[in-house]
């Protein structure tokens, strides 16, 4: 696993926008970027930008039709973000769990 490659991934999901059109996209299986932007406070053209920085990291994949383009999220790579997180998530509960005993010891030998 790469750290950049990470890194990107987790930049591009940083973004409140790119996160409620991986949502969008979620639900509706495919949709445009003008599709897209009827829901989101953003123009249509911003949309396209956010899309075009998650086709980069592979959460979303395109295909032309016609003008326009439909997006659709790789599930698998989702899936590789969303194990990522929780791996995350694993190493701070364990470094939580740590710090709480320390501090219990701490408290007891007072």
């Amino acid at each position: 696993m790469s750290t950049a490659v990470d890194d990107d991934l987790w930049s591009a999901v940083g973004d409140p926008t790119r996160r409620r059109l991986l949502d969008l996209l979620l639900g509706a299986g495919s949709a445009t970027a003008t599709s897209l932007s009827e829901h989101l406070p953003v123009t249509r053209q911003a949309v396209a930008k956010h899309l075009t920085v998650l086709d980069r990291v592979g959460l979303v994949h395109a295909t032309a039709t016609g003008r326009e383009k439909q997006y659709r999220v790789d599930e698998a790579q989702l899936a590789r973000a969303v194990a990522q997180l929780a791996d995350v998530g694993a190493a701070w509960d364990a470094r939580l769990r740590r710090i709480k005993h320390l501090a219990e010891t701490i408290q007891k030998n007072r």
